[in-house]
């Protein structure tokens, strides 16, 4: 469900790494809006600097110079412990890997976050009926004592979306979360996240592949440092 809400915008952000005569300017004045409910890709070749923006957009990292307003709070020139905070308040995120801990099973994987949301802290129970709600909406209410060992790839990546949203996150932030899986399995990674971007979630999906990208509504092309251009994809919008 998109709004007037702005959930990501920057202004003119740069990322230098390096210094002296060795700096590498990965973002060189990268300028974007997301809205609340918006799907929006982020592509770009290697080296195009898409991994610096997603750092940068996830609160990983900090921008050289530039403004990054994430959900009203402008979190710019934040310090580690702010960023960590806000990162664990207010984003979800899914990787490629899906970066479960092993021998512990999906339910434990789920509630992980939970224990560094201080700002909305849960009793044990209050965490388990929570994950297994997010487990039973990815489609695993029989697989919550499962390890990951003993689940498919796209199991896996059910339970690493489960976990994203736990905290109920406004940016669910999703690194190639299709790229260690089959193709059957990533049709069905796409219609989860499509069925989460129906139920008012804003997804950031940072993609090499131009088929995956099409599923959102937009398409942010970065080559050197910069915004190439924007597609817009002729998805619809879920009012």
């Amino acid at each position: 469900m998109m709004d007037s809400r702005k959930i990501i915008q920057t202004v003119d952000i740069t990322k230098v790494f390096g210094v002296g005569d060795v700096r590498v300017a990965a973002l060189k004045g990268v300028s974007i809006e997301i809205h609340a409910g918006e799907f929006i890709a982020i592509m770009g070749p290697s080296g195009s600097g898409k991994s610096t923006l997603m750092h940068i957009l996830g609160c990983l990292s900090k921008p050289t110079s530039g403004q990054y307003i994430l959900d009203g709070d402008d979190v710019s020139n934040m310090d580690k412990i702010q960023l960590a905070g806000i990162r664990n308040k207010k984003i979800g995120f899914v990787f490629q890997a899906y970066n479960l801990l092993a021998r512990t099973n999906a339910l434990r994987n789920v509630t992980l976050p939970l224990l560094y949301n201080h700002a909305n802290p849960k009793t044990v129970e209050e965490g388990d009926e929570k994950a297994k709600a997010m487990l039973e909406l990815v489609g695993l209410a029989d697989r919550m004592d499962h390890q990951p060992q003993e689940l498919s790839g796209g199991q896996q990546q059910r339970v690493a979306i489960a976990r994203a949203l736990i905290n109920d996150p406004v940016l669910v932030i999703a690194d190639e979360p299709t790229g260690n899986l089959d193709s059957h399995s990533g049709v069905e990674i796409m219609n989860l996240l499509h069925k989460l971007h129906a139920q008012g979630t804003t997804i950031v999906m940072v993609t090499h592949n131009s088929t995956i990208a099409t599923h959102t509504q937009r398409t942010i092309h970065l080559i050197d440092g910069m915004v190439d251009n924007i597609v817009h994809n002729g998805k619809k919008v879920h009012a």
